[in-house]
């Protein structure tokens, strides 16, 4: 890999941390954002606080976290990223955002899972899965989040926070917002009373009305 790939996945994974941070969803030295481009995984570095990581702060490494590039030890939730990220571009995902956002870390504490209240969580792939408590960078955290992934693109981590996946970067991000949003509407409308769940009829009909018409895809208006 050259040196401008190098610099190429480390500005995204330190752009990507940067709008997690101003989002929210990380304060501090939380939260951690890992990008896989071919055999390397850039992976954000421990004990850096997100909203300030530069890009030399972003260490690239190997599949099995052998240290490829960088000066910086990688964050200790490295293999739970590369846990995914080995076995995930089959699925078409090459990025892993991790966060403590509020409501998702809140929500984590009391469920075990999150159900589908809101169409647009089917975007995630249905109910969210909470995966069972777990010390940081143990190899049992990565194997219960990577369990609690499957056919789906985030999870919830018990008395954590949450994991969100994409094919890129962007879509990582994007996803984790999601995540939060859904949270907080779930924290909300349990707090009017029961919130009303769609059954599987009603899933099925959003994502049939989705493929048919592509939703979410910018469409320009066809012209005579």
């Amino acid at each position: 890999m050259t040196s401008t790939q190098v610099t190429a996945i480390r500005r995204s994974v330190a752009s990507a941390a940067k709008t997690l941070a101003s989002h929210g969803l990380v304060i501090g030295r939380s939260g951690n954002v890992s990008l896989r481009s071919g055999e390397l995984v850039g992976l954000t570095a421990t004990g850096v606080p997100l909203n300030a990581i530069k890009q030399e702060q972003v260490t690239v490494v190997d599949l099995f976290g052998n240290v490829v590039d960088g000066d910086w030890e990688p964050t200790s939730e490295a293999a739970l990223h590369l846990g995914i990220l080995r076995t995930s571009p089959a699925d078409g995902v090459y990025a892993v955002a991790h966060t403590h956002s509020p409501f998702a870390s809140a929500l984590s504490m009391v469920l075990d899972e999150l159900p589908v209240a809101h169409y647009q969580q089917l975007a995630l792939g249905g109910a969210l899965r909470v995966a069972p408590f777990a010390t940081f960078g143990s190899p049992q955290l990565g194997h219960a989040v990577n369990t609690a992934l499957e056919g789906r693109l985030a999870a919830l981590m018990a008395n954590h926070g949450a994991v969100a996946l994409g094919h890129d970067l962007p879509t990582a991000v994007e996803h984790a917002l999601l995540v939060e949003q859904l949270c907080e509407l779930y924290w909300r409308a349990s707090a009017l009373g029961e919130p009303r769940l769609l059954d599987a009829a009603q899933q099925r009909g959003v994502i049939e009305a989705a493929e048919e018409i592509h939703y979410g895809a910018p469409k320009r208006i066809a012209r005579p």
